[in-house]
């Protein structure tokens, strides 16, 4: 496999991944972001730990979505991550929520 076809293919599962995420951020709540990953979930808990001095956070979500394009099975019923470093949760307005169709 060359290059171009790697890369080519990358870009279509890039292409299909985008897709899917239109067609399922209707259904959720809340969007989730971390450093590794990005999720869509209908209910997330976030909580600051320490241990040892330093902080980390918690964050449970359950019936969720993984924006993963390596991932064969992207739904999962609940997802737990824990990071040192950012995390935004923000709550889906679904009246305002418009993607655009030619992308």
């Amino acid at each position: 496999m060359s290059t171009e076809d790697l890369e080519q293919y990358e870009s279509e599962l890039e292409l299909q991944l985008y897709r899917e995420y239109k067609d399922v951020v209707g259904i959720f709540t809340y969007a989730v972001e971390t450093e590794r990953r990005f999720y869509l979930c209908n209910a997330v808990d976030l909580k600051v730990r320490t241990e040892g001095g330093d902080v980390y956070y918690e964050v449970s979500m359950g019936d969720a979505w993984v924006w993963d394009m390596y991932r064969p099975a992207r739904f999962v019923k609940s997802a737990k991550v824990l990071t040192f470093r950012d995390v935004s949760i923000e709550e889906i307005a679904h009246s305002e929520l418009q993607v655009p169709d030619n992308l």
